[in-house]
């Protein structure tokens, strides 16, 4: 008596043939794929090619190279090599583009030449979300994380990098060169091949000097002075671990503190958030289609200037202030230890001295009033811990209200930055897990754009797919 499973005969002849659609189940994340593109208008959102040519060989529609690309992208196959074998070997793509069997080359031109496009289909998906009424909520968390670049760190120079490469080059010449030395005062039948061998060496090393000079005109003409030679766009970034770095992007995204979906994205090649707050704000604001909504950022994003330009705008930014002061370290008072009164428009001090603002000189053009007490600092007994100087002068930023009221928002939301933080910081680590050691695959920013593009509508539709189910998010679609 046999007690495993069997198999079906490969020999066994059919009579009647099996549909393929008996293969892909009611609740298979395939038929969103399917409902949605079929649901878009290819030829407004620009996709090339909706239209086909009147003469020439036939070309595939827009249509089944965009549900092989997102089909790829929603199972982590994001390779165009790697999407070819799928379309040959795997039911559900068969099912979803009708056994069509498309090389690479032709998949993988798709991609490149339809990138606008593409951005534009993540942005409808977007929108979609929001005709469903899920941000109601009109709350987003903002950040930005470091992904790897094609382009590997010893193809990255910097003014930095290239001096201590050509240090690193003077040191092996100079130690061959001894070593040369050593092998001339040798008698030995050896010598003549060793000393051939540390020629050769030499030789490379020279060679290598004269590039890295050439490297350091390159780094100096440069804009950023900055050069990646397998990716031009690519950029040498810092990351939190002491002493590391990438090459690589900035991908910044927001993302709805309500159902954690990406209402806005981009990608810059600035190793920092510091610019940022306003347009994600402003994107955000767009996306999610509410004309008031609250921004929840890291002290990365912390800018006067950013912060000022939301006033007016619908955006309300929540952002830490960065605590630059060095006042700690020594053993001094820092700004935060002098109350400041609007209604008297003075500062208090530690001790209980009023610091009143000192009249601005006319041929000054800075956007700071100072603010000191004449008298008290001289007699004052805790000066040694306030300042090295004779007064103590406080800065305030003329529109320095707007940041005390972003404080004031942020003391009544004490859970802000824990929200921020369960909010956008996931989607990243899900991202990075999908996309794999290498992160990106392709070059240029704007390739990188279109390819975050697809990680982020498939982030989104599986995002959506555990919120309504397959059914039920289908039938929406369809409405």
């Amino acid at each position: 008596m046999k007690r495993f499973v069997e198999g079906q005969d490969r020999g066994q002849l059919i009579l009647l043939p099996e549909c393929l659609d008996d293969y892909i189940g009611e609740e298979n994340p395939v038929r969103v794929v399917d409902a949605f593109i079929d649901e878009l208008d290819l030829a407004i959102l620009g996709f090339a090619g909706v239209i086909p040519e009147a003469t020439g060989r036939p070309s595939y529609h827009p249509v089944t190279l965009l549900k092989i690309y997102l089909y790829g992208y929603l199972n982590r196959v994001q390779s165009s090599r790697r999407l070819e074998r799928e379309t040959q070997r795997n039911i559900e793509l068969m099912w979803l583009i009708g056994r069509l069997m498309p090389d690479f080359k032709t998949i993988a031109d798709f991609r490149r030449d339809n990138g606008a496009a593409i951005r534009a289909v993540c942005s409808q998906f977007v929108a979609l979300c929001r005709r469903l009424n899920l941000f109601t909520q009109a709350v987003v968390a903002l950040d930005g994380s470091k992904f790897k670049a094609v382009n590997n760190r010893d193809k990255n120079y910097t003014a930095a990098k290239v001096k201590k490469r050509m240090e690193q080059v003077d040191a092996s010449i100079a130690r061959y060169l001894a070593a040369l030395d050593r092998a001339d005062r040798e008698e030995s039948d050896i010598t003549e091949a060793k000393t051939g061998r540390i020629k050769d060496k030499i030789a490379g090393l020279r060679r290598q000097m004269q590039f890295l000079k050439g490297m350091e005109r390159q780094v100096e003409e440069a804009p950023d002075q900055q050069v990646s030679l397998t990716d031009p766009d690519a950029r040498s970034m810092a990351t939190s671990g002491k002493g590391t770095g990438i090459v690589g992007y900035n991908v910044q995204a927001a993302v709805d503190a309500e159902h954690h979906l990406i209402v806005a994205h981009e990608v810059i090649n600035q190793g920092h958030d510091r610019s940022q707050l306003v347009p994600m704000a402003l994107k955000a604001q767009e996306a999610t289609g509410c004309e008031q909504i609250t921004a929840l950022a890291d002290r990365g994003y912390f800018s006067g200037d950013q912060v000022l330009s939301c006033e007016g705008t619908g955006v309300m930014p929540i952002v830490p202030k960065t605590l630059t002061s060095s006042g700690t370290k020594r053993g001094f008072f820092t700004r935060q230890d002098f109350l400041y009164d609007a209604e008297y428009d003075h500062y208090t001090c530690p001790v209980g001295a009023k610091l009143t603002k000192v009249h601005r000189r006319a041929d000054h053009t800075e956007d700071f009033d100072r603010y000191r007490h004449l008298s008290a600092c001289f007699t004052c007994p805790l000066r040694p811990q306030c300042t090295p100087t004779k007064l103590r002068l406080i800065k305030r930023w003329e529109n320095e209200n707007v940041l005390d009221n972003m404080q004031a928002r942020l003391d009544r939301m004490p859970d802000a930055m824990g929200v921020r933080r369960q909010t956008v910081e996931h989607p990243f680590g899900t991202l990075k897990a999908w996309m794999g050691a290498t992160h990106f695959l392709t070059r240029t920013l704007d390739k990188v754009r279109t390819e975050m593009s697809l990680h982020v509508l498939a982030y989104n539709l599986k995002r959506m797919i555990t919120i309504f189910g397959v059914g039920p998010l289908t039938a929406a679609i369809r409405t």
